[in-house]
C-alpha cells in the first residue's frame, strides 16, 4: 500500500483510537449503577455499550440529541432488566465519574509524540467537553497538540458536513492534501475524512474489516510506517 508521505496536518480521533473508552465504559456503568443499589455483571455492562454505541450513530445521523442520549440509555438498560430507579440519576452519576476514569492506550501518548515532530496533530472527537479535556489532559496528551475539536464546542456533532466544514475552518494554512485523518470509525472518522477531502487510515488494532480496501493500520507502529514516519527509541 502506498505510503502517505509527506503529511503536515494529523486529525486523531481521541476514544478507541488513543484511549480504551470501552474499558472506561464498563468500568463506570457498573459503578453508577451500585451507586443506586443496582446489582450488575458484565452481561449488563456488554449490553450497555450496546446501547450506547447504538445511540452514539443514532447521534451521527441526527435522529438524537446529545442531551436525550444521556438519559435514554439508561432508561433503556433499566427497562430491559426491570431495574428499580431513576435513570436520570445513573445517568448523572455516570456523567459525574467519567472525568476521572481514562485509559490510554499502550504507546498512544508515544504516537503522537512522533506526530507532533513532523507536524501539526489535532485530536477530533465527538463527546462531553469537561470530560475529553479532562481525559486529554490525565493521558498527557496536552503537550503534542495544536488543538482539540470536541463536537460539543465545534458546535456540531462528528461526522456531519457542518462539523467538517467547521474544523477545516479552524485549522491554521489548512490544505487537503498535506492532511490526514486516523481513527477507529467507518461510520464517523472516515465519513469525516471524506467531506474534508483528505486521507483517511483506519486504525483496527482488532482485525481490518471485511470488504474494507482503504488504508488502514493495526498498531501505532504500522501507522508511523504508513505515514514514512522513523519513531525515535
Amino acid at each position: 500500500m502506498k505510503v502517505l508521505s509527506e503529511k503536515k496536518i494529523y486529525l486523531v480521533d481521541l476514544d478507541e483510537t488513543l484511549l480504551d473508552f470501552r474499558r472506561a465504559e464498563r468500568e463506570n456503568v457498573l459503578a453508577s449503577l451500585a451507586m443506586h443499589g443496582i446489582s450488575a455483571d458484565e452481561g449488563v455492562a456488554a449490553r450497555f455499550h450496546e446501547i450506547n454505541d447504538g445511540l452514539w450513530k443514532a447521534l451521527e445521523r441526527g435522529e438524537t440529541t446529545r442531551e436525550e442520549l444521556k438519559t435514554e440509555r439508561f432508561r433503556l438498560l433499566m427497562r430491559e432488566y426491570d431495574m428499580e430507579g431513576d435513570p436520570r440519576a445513573v445517568a448523572r452519576a455516570y456523567f459525574d465519574r467519567f472525568p476521572e476514569i481514562c485509559y490510554p492506550y499502550a504507546g498512544a501518548r508515544e504516537f503522537l509524540a512522533a506526530l507532533h515532530a513532523h507536524g501539526s496533530v489535532y485530536i477530533a472527537t465527538n463527546g462531553s467537553a469537561p470530560i475529553q479535556h479532562r481525559h486529554i489532559a490525565i493521558a498527557g496528551f496536552s503537550p503534542y497538540l495544536r488543538g482539540v475539536f470536541i463536537s460539543e464546542e465545534v458546535g456540531a456533532d462528528k461526522p456531519s458536513a457542518e462539523y467538517a466544514r467547521r474544523v477545516r475552518e479552524r485549522i491554521e494554512n489548512f490544505a487537503p492534501a498535506d492532511t490526514v485523518w486516523i481513527g477507529d470509525s467507518l461510520t464517523s472518522d472516515m465519513v469525516c475524512a471524506k467531506r474534508m477531502g483528505v486521507d483517511f487510515i483506519l486504525y483496527a488494532p482488532a482485525g481490518i474489516p471485511t470488504g474494507y480496501e482503504g488504508h488502514a493500520a493495526n498498531s501505532y507502529s504500522s501507522l508511523l510506517r504508513l505515514l514514512g514516519i522513523r519513531q525515535e527509541k
